[in-house]
């Protein structure tokens, strides 16, 4: 069997298990079976593949058929820059988060220096994506999984930034070290009873822990708002992702912890999905 029709292979049957990406997940997985790039299958699609090589190439493609996500059997997820290093302990990095992101290098792009925190850091990919575009700030991370530590201490040392992360196993609650010129979260924030109809890509592949947020998606949001009041600096930022349905329960939160609401920020397809806020 050589890569092209391998690769016509593992299309066929992921459309027919209606897989909407089909053809690049093929393609996806065959780099990541013969560890190469897509332009090498391209160049080289007559070449013949091991029989090992095409046998796991088979089991990665019918993983994906049960739906099972891409970034899961890659083991990797672009975000801003990099791509990050993963596993199914870990919540995927969605390009929604990215606005976080885009949000502290506005607010602080005149800034040179300054210590942050994260709240909740699965892979890393917030924390490590302001770290590497400002040279001269310090970050610490905090996270009750230790498959999250562990994910992104991998992360943080293939970009080159262990020594400007501090990372934490802590729930917020019992964090005390440091006081902060900004913090940031992106909170496990779906309600416990929506859980069930989530795409199956979601529901039975990634953390619960990362997306339950209680009945009324909002415990996250009320344990954060309260211990960063604590934790951050006076005129201190707060950046929060949020579901799109939730910008008036936790602007209500943010005011009755002493926190003016600087904006909310849309995403792409327009909901509201950031909060920047200032402690005053």
């Amino acid at each position: 069997m050589n890569i092209e029709n391998a690769i016509k292979q593992g299309y066929l049957k992921l459309k027919q298990n209606n897989i909407k990406s089909a053809l690049l997940d093929s393609q996806l997985l065959m780099s990541k079976t013969i560890k190469k790039d897509k332009k090498f299958i391209i160049l080289n699609s007559t070449k013949e593949l091991k029989h090992s090589d095409y046998e796991f190439f088979k089991k990665l493609i019918s993983y994906r058929a049960k739906s099972k996500p891409i970034a899961y059997l890659t083991g990797i997820k672009s975000f801003w820059n990099d791509d990050f290093f993963l596993n199914d302990k870990v919540l995927i990095p969605r390009p929604d988060s990215e606005l976080l992101v885009e949000q502290v290098l506005k607010i602080y792009k005149n800034k040179a220096k300054i210590n942050f925190l994260e709240i909740g850091i699965g892979s890393g990919c917030l924390i490590l994506s302001i770290l590497k575009e400002k040279k001269f700030f310090s970050g610490t991370g905090i996270d009750i999984s230790n498959h999250s530590l562990k994910i992104s201490k991998i992360n943080a040392k293939k970009l080159n930034i262990v020594n400007r992360v501090k990372l934490f196993k802590s729930d917020i609650d019992n964090f005390n070290i440091g006081k902060y010129d900004l913090i940031i979260s992106n909170p496990p924030y779906i309600k416990k009873l929506d859980i069930k109809n989530l795409a199956k890509d979601i529901l039975n592949f990634e953390p619960k822990i990362a997306l339950d947020g209680g009945l009324e998606g909002l415990s996250g949001f009320r344990k954060i708002i309260r211990k960063s009041s604590e934790l951050i600096k006076n005129r201190g930022i707060l950046v929060l992702e949020i579901a799109c349905y939730q910008k008036r329960d936790v602007v209500r939160i943010l005011r009755d912890n002493g926190f003016y609401v600087n904006r909310t920020v849309k995403d792409l397809a327009n909901n509201d999905r950031c909060i920047v806020s200032t402690k005053i």
